[in-house]
């Protein structure tokens, strides 16, 4: 079991980086939002849980890409980790410098909460920006001395059960929380707090890489 998880200091930061991002206002969070105040916190809740399970099979998707590649030479796992850091590093340049039309969401109209389910999972799953991000966000914290498909289903489904954990809470407090993330200072404040932890997990795992190959 310990195997699946990286050691402590490592793991901390998987977490604290995790928290970060999924608490960083996003289009899948004011979608959220902005479901939940058009329909009431029930269907919020269901959009949560469709896009979860959209991530979670991104997640497994990317996870067997990468056990796959790792397979096949043990060359791929540094260059899946210096790409993954690099792509990491231009995610938190572009969020530092998008504008916040870049960030809004459209008002979705009423749906019964069937089809609000089916359209968050079917989004998020054929989202390809999502395998993408979880091909190079996962890497960092892996074992390359450990089964790769074990560790990255376990780290990715860990991702997308605190991003559901906040995503929740979104929903749930949607009627508190939409005023503040209409501002453009929130939204600013959002984008910076979220381009830096990119940045920053780029960086870590480029020097971290660097270390572990002398």
């Amino acid at each position: 079991m310990t195997d699946l998880f990286p050691p402590w200091p490592l793991f901390s930061a998987f977490l604290l980086a995790s928290l970060v991002l999924a608490v960083t206002p996003g289009p899948s969070v004011i979608y959220i939002v902005t479901r939940s105040l058009v329909q009431g916190r029930r269907s919020g809740v269901v959009s949560v849980a469709g896009v979860a399970l959209g991530n979670l099979g991104n997640a497994f998707a990317a996870s067997v890409g990468l056990a796959a590649l790792f397979a096949v030479s043990s060359l791929a796992f540094s260059v899946v980790k210096y790409a993954g850091a690099l792509y990491l590093v231009y995610l938190g340049v572009r969020m530092l410098r998008s504008s916040p039309v870049e960030n809004s969401a459209a008002v979705p109209a009423a749906a019964p909460h069937p089809r609000i389910f089916r359209d968050g999972f079917v989004v998020a799953l054929l989202n390809p920006k999502t395998t993408i991000f979880f091909v190079a966000f996962l890497p960092q914290f892996l074992n390359p001395d450990a089964p790769p498909v074990f560790q990255s289903m376990a780290l990715g489904f860990l991702f997308v059960a605190i991003a559901a954990v906040t995503d929740s809470g979104y929903a749930l407090a949607a009627g508190a929380a939409a005023p503040a993330l209409r501002r453009s200072a929130v939204r600013r404040l959002g984008r910076r707090l979220g381009g830096g932890v990119f940045i920053g997990l780029g960086l870590f795992a480029a020097f971290a890489g660097s270390r572990g190959a002398k």
